[in-house]
């Protein structure tokens, strides 16, 4: 058995072509694709896949935790199956998600020690976190100054 089928049985998920090739889809991409997107991308390989249950998958995947799940401006929801904490650039102008990957170990010790100070302050017991930072990506920025 593949691990990505292994990884959905293993979270009690029952394994489909549709829900494999959807989470196989998310496991091959760095797009942070919307489900609109990955229907699309998939509805010509899959002629019965529907957006309804693309949209049933990907929020078992995310229930799963075998996906994350970050808003991106106007309601908008993007997936990523990179579940290790990493933080997100996202363009208010385009949408687009760029991750930066591997923070140094000060960086990563940092944003670590920032989560649990502020949560030690108010109580909480830290589960998750997500860091995204907002603002307009270098393409954005030439148009603006075109």
């Amino acid at each position: 058995m593949n691990t990505l089928a292994a990884n959905l049985k293993q979270n009690h998920l029952k394994v489909t072509p549709q829900r494999l090739s959807i989470y196989s889809y998310l496991t091959n991409t760095t797009a942070h694709p919307s489900v609109e997107t990955i229907y699309n991308d998939l509805k010509e390989e899959h002629p019965s896949l529907s957006l309804a249950t693309v949209y049933k998958t990907v929020a078992s995947l995310r229930d799963a935790h075998l996906v994350t799940e970050f808003n991106v401006g106007e309601d908008s929801h993007r997936y990523d199956a990179n579940t290790s904490f990493h933080p997100h650039l996202i363009c208010t102008r385009c949408h687009c998600v760029v991750d930066y990957l591997n923070p140094t170990a000060l960086e990563s010790s940092a944003l670590s020690n920032l989560r649990t100070q502020i949560a030690e302050k108010k109580g909480f017991r830290a589960e998750a976190q997500e860091f995204d930072i907002y603002g307009i990506c270098p393409d954005c920025q030439a148009k603006e100054n075109n």
